[in-house]
């Protein structure tokens, strides 16, 4: 609880003073796939961002599920100063998720995984501010991802469809996140 309270209040007052930015992805909503955030300045180049996008689909394509919940804290590195130009930033995050492999959609139509996950990578941005309140940034993000998963069958079929006694494990090299954020600065 302590620990709780500290990083609680280590925020707080990092926000008060600093600028903080809360942030929305309009490409990700077009699709029904929320992606909100916060971002804070560190120093005079650095930042601080924290993401949340997740996907509530029951069937992206019928009977294959598209459902997610991905966080992802990173810090940026602004080669101009904090919110103007472009950035690098490094990620880790977590995940959820209850999906259809992309490769299973043609060759196991009946088959979906239910699991979670890390990832590790990178961000590459632009930001433009738009007003004295309004930032628009620009960015792709991707990285290597491991995934601990259970495969389910989606037609009715009770079990696995295979045989690991804890977790099947699959690591890939992928992009995991983009678009275009449109901020609020809070302060």
């Amino acid at each position: 609880m302590k620990k709780t309270l500290f990083i609680v209040s280590f925020l707080f007052s990092i926000s008060i003073h600093c600028q903080t930015y809360i942030k929305f992805n309009a490409i990700t909503a077009v699709v029904l796939m929320p992606n909100i955030g916060i971002e804070t300045s560190m120093g005079e180049k650095t930042t601080f961002s924290f993401d949340i996008m997740a996907s509530f689909w029951e069937s992206f394509k019928r009977k294959k599920p598209m459902k997610f919940i991905t966080f992802t804290p990173e810090i940026r590195y602004n080669f101009k100063e904090k919110y103007n130009g472009f950035y690098l930033g490094g990620n880790a995050g977590f995940d959820t998720f209850e999906l259809q492999k992309w490769n299973y959609w043609k060759d196991y139509p009946n088959r979906y995984e239910t699991g979670m996950g890390y990832r590790i990578g990178a961000t590459i941005g632009y930001n433009k501010e738009l007003s004295n309140k309004f930032l628009l940034d620009i960015f792709i993000r991707g990285g290597w991802h491991q995934g601990f998963y259970k495969g389910r069958y989606n037609d009715g079929t009770p079990g696995s469809y295979e045989n690991v006694k804890n977790w099947n494990k699959s690591g890939e090299w992928l992009p995991y996140g983009g678009g275009v954020m449109i901020s609020y600065k809070l302060n």
